[in-house]
């Protein structure tokens, strides 16, 4: 089969390579897919890079979720069969951004029926996280405002669909004019461009000085400090990543004076410390999918070949909503 393979570390489109390797075979309770669709994440990124914290032996595949048909079980399995449809992650060193996949049976859910495949490849990383964030972690609630950074990336544009779902008033924060209509499209009440607005200024004019209930952080560094000068009184900043690159240290004084919370969020624990709640997320989701609350916006379908330059430009910067590896035979 072939797949995109990465045997040294760096950025992706210097260190991807497509090859020709066998095909996965399944353990005990694993299944092997045939890709219909996977999306590029900032997780690959990283780990092409060495910097993920999950670092898989070399060489591996990247593409940490995917949308496949199953082909192969392993002895074990009982909860999938041979022709269905499933979303979740994938298990490395068989990542998604080849013909075959391996994925461990529990991380392995029924595809939505009311999504395509890129879409339905886009529901399981962005989405769980913003889930678990909005209601686990943060328990929104309908009025609330919530302020979303990187609004037009894939856990942003997620945030935005599910904060509306809820019943908040989301403001999205974007970098460009482009990525600002993206957020629109996706239903952000209000949109500022960072590199012509203050946020923080925006944030109390829309509120009347009060400040957003929740923030929806990906960013970190200074993003993360200027968000605590719009936060509302007893409001919550989720952390959500560092995809700036910078790690920003907390004044835990302020957040005591302006009583707020900083939660944190490591989505991915939920599948050691809490299984059924993943469960509870898909099943959630998919009812928001079917009756069209939320839709995972797809920007670029990309046939294999053109995997590598995808994740490259995911890596610099210069993508909105999902780019998604899509198989030329599906839909």
């Amino acid at each position: 089969m072939k797949a995109w393979q990465v045997a040294e570390l760096g950025e992706p489109a210097e260190v991807m390579t497509l090859v020709d390797v066998p095909a996965p075979e399944p353990g005990p309770k694993q299944v092997v897919v045939r890709v219909l669709a996977a999306p590029a994440n900032f997780p690959d990124v990283l780990m092409c890079r060495g910097l993920y914290q999950v670092k898989p032996d070399l060489p591996f595949t990247p593409g940490v979720e995917l949308c496949g048909e199953v082909v192969a079980i392993g002895a074990e399995v009982t909860q999938h069969a041979v022709g269905d449809r499933v979303v979740g992650a994938s298990t490395m060193p068989y990542g998604g951004f080849a013909e075959l996949a391996l994925m461990d049976e529990p991380l392995a859910f029924p595809a939505p029926d009311s999504l395509d495949d890129g879409q339905a490849a886009s529901l399981y990383i962005g989405y769980q996280t913003g889930w678990f964030g909005l209601h686990r972690r943060a328990q929104i609630k309908a009025g609330e405002t919530l302020l979303v950074h990187a609004a037009a990336g894939g856990v942003g544009s997620a945030a935005i669909q599910l904060g509306k779902a809820a019943g908040a008033r989301v403001i999205g924060v974007v970098g460009g004019p482009e990525k600002a209509e993206v957020a629109r499209v996706l239903g952000a009440d209000v949109v500022i461009d960072r590199h012509q607005q203050d946020f923080v200024e925006v944030v109390k004019a829309e509120t009347g000085g009060r400040g957003a209930d929740v923030i929806y952080d990906p960013v970190g560094g200074e993003t993360y400090a200027r968000s605590t000068k719009c936060i509302a009184w007893e409001g919550r900043i989720l952390i959500i990543g560092f995809a700036g690159g910078e790690i920003q240290s907390a004044a835990l004084n302020h957040a005591l004076i302006k009583n707020y919370a900083i939660v944190g969020l490591h989505w991915g624990m939920y599948n050691l410390f809490d299984p059924p709640a993943v469960q509870e997320c898909h099943r959630a989701l998919t009812e928001l999918a079917d009756q069209g609350l939320i839709n995972p916006l797809v920007s670029e379908r990309l046939p294999l070949e053109d995997v590598a330059a995808g994740v490259q430009r995911l890596a610099d910067g210069a993508t909105v909503g999902r780019v998604v590896y899509q198989a030329s035979s599906t839909t």
